[in-house]
């Protein structure tokens, strides 16, 4: 029987140990949470009541704050942490295990703050300073919210990997009867829609917040798609992996669906709250406070114009009120679509 490893306690995490207990294949499942009395709490009532409420955690899955339990003979090393937490997390991994031996799956949605890295990088990093290699290295992602995946709704997500015989893998061992996945070797294009679509989440909820109207949304939707595009092909990503399901699918999610942290805290901006405010007042992390400025330095890099992140950076972290940034954006100069 394989034994997964998902290391991260969020509503994520916790929704992916809920999801794969159902999964058509058997398997041991451990959750790593980083907070001790999270993870006692959670043992205990059998229910995330922090991050993922009224989802009862099934009594097969092992939950434990200690590392070297969660990996202990695991097959597959989920991680589901915070971008800015991957690589301390990939790192304390190492110290358990060469890394040979675990296939490697990141269901993180964002770049590491402080060297703009994918999650693939960061992880190829660690690998290259340790002189090992992973066996397999794979991206999960797509428009699933935790709540409800969780509770049973039908998810499609996508597993992307460089080695074919990796992804098709992956998705025989986690697809379920409401978890459909789909396969895709594009890891670059899954792992940068990932990151980008929370930025324009953010400034679909800012529009939200303002009052603006449905026609706001559709051509912010639109243009942030191919704001996207543009970082992504540059990279080497490909056209169908932004109009699949990591891209135009996890952006529409993201930008319209009520569960969206990451929209819930442009609506907040947009109605004149400080971003200090917000983030105190919660413990979820919206990934793209982190992934704003990274992806313009990635995108400078390139020489890539990014017009939406850079509205939405400006606001985060340059004091810009939501609506000067909307004024900026449409008084750009006319152009061709």
């Amino acid at each position: 029987m394989t034994k997964i490893a998902i290391l991260g306690g969020g509503s994520w995490g916790t929704a992916l140990a809920i999801v794969l207990s159902r999964s058509h294949q058997p398997h041991d499942i451990s959750l790593w949470m980083r907070d001790p009395h999270l993870a006692a709490a959670t043992s205990n009532s059998r229910e995330n009541n922090v991050y993922l409420p009224a989802c009862p955690v099934p009594a097969a899955v092992e939950i434990t704050a200690d590392l070297a339990t969660a990996l202990r003979q695991a097959h597959i090393v989920v991680g589901a942490m915070p971008a800015a937490h991957a690589r301390e997390i990939h790192s304390r991994v190492l110290s358990f295990d060469s890394g040979s031996s675990f296939i490697f799956v990141s269901a993180t949605k964002g770049l590491e703050p402080s060297t703009h890295l994918r999650m693939s990088e960061v992880l190829a990093q660690l690998f290259a300073a340790k002189s090992s290699s992973p066996r397999q290295f794979a991206v999960l992602s797509g428009p699933s919210f935790a709540l409800e995946a969780a509770r049973g709704d039908p998810t499609a997500v996508v597993i992307a990997c460089s080695q074919e015989n990796c992804a098709t893998g992956i998705q025989q061992e986690f697809a379920g009867p409401s978890f459909r996945i789909y396969t895709n070797d594009d890891v670059v294009g899954v792992e940068l829609a990932g990151a980008m679509k929370n930025v324009i989440a953010i400034a679909a909820g800012a529009c939200q917040g303002l009052g603006l109207g449905s026609n706001a949304i559709a051509a912010l939707i639109t243009r942030g798609l191919a704001e996207m595009s543009r970082l992504a092909f540059a990279l080497g990503a490909r056209p169908e992996t932004l109009s699949g399901l990591a891209g135009l699918g996890d952006l529409v999610l993201t930008c319209t669906g009520v569960l969206s942290r990451n929209r819930q805290l442009g609506i907040e901006l947009g109605q004149g709250r400080a971003l200090p405010e917000i983030l105190a007042a919660t413990r979820t992390v919206a990934e793209g406070v982190g992934t704003a400025a990274a992806l313009l330095a990635l995108a400078a890099d390139h020489h890539i114009e990014l017009p939406i992140t850079t509205q939405v950076d400006a606001i985060l972290h340059h004091g810009k009120s939501p609506r000067e940034a909307i004024s900026a954006i449409m008084e750009r100069p006319q152009k061709r679509e």
